[in-house]
């Protein structure tokens, strides 16, 4: 819910930092809760899209590369403008599994040693484009890797289904 509530600013309006409106290829950019804004080395902003009913990854096709593309290009062009930070200095990445059901890309500063930012669970916004582009349904047909810790309830079906 605290997702909807930003994207139709009755929560943290004021933390906004950049908006592109489309309902179907924009989205709010605004600071992760884990960064203080006040040091560039551990920059973190999430973009959570407009469109709902994307929930992961896998939902993905060919049919959202205009969303991402405008992710990517006016998510680096916010964080130069507003933080001086150039997208070579950017890890721009989806996680999978996401720790919540609606897409959204995470900026991070290239220096900064996220949690999540691993390769075993963070997919490089620009590799998930350039997959789309070659396949569309690229991420329902691709076996997908991911960490579980051993207390998660999804952790716990694998195990009862012989599959850890």
């Amino acid at each position: 819910q605290w997702v909807y509530n930003i994207l139709e600013k009755k929560a943290e309006a004021d933390r906004i930092v950049h908006e592109n409106p489309d309902p179907s290829n924009g989205f709010v950019l605004v600071p992760d809760l884990k960064w203080n804004q006040n040091q560039l080395d551990d920059l973190y902003l999430i973009a959570l899209v407009h469109r709902r009913g994307i929930k992961s990854l896998r939902d993905l096709t060919a049919e959202h590369l205009p969303l991402l593309r405008n992710v990517l290009q006016e998510g680096q062009e916010a964080i130069v403008k507003r933080f001086g930070v150039p997208g070579s200095q950017l890890r721009i990445y989806l996680h999978y599994q996401p720790s919540y059901h609606h897409l959204h890309v995470h900026f991070t500063a290239l220096g900064y040693d996220a949690p999540g930012s691993s390769v075993e669970r963070a997919h490089l916004l620009a590799d998930v484009i350039d997959n789309l582009a070659m396949d569309s349904m690229y991420y329902q047909k691709r076996a997908l890797t991911f960490p579980l810790r051993a207390d998660e309830p999804l952790f716990k079906k694998f195990q009862e289904a012989g599959k850890v």
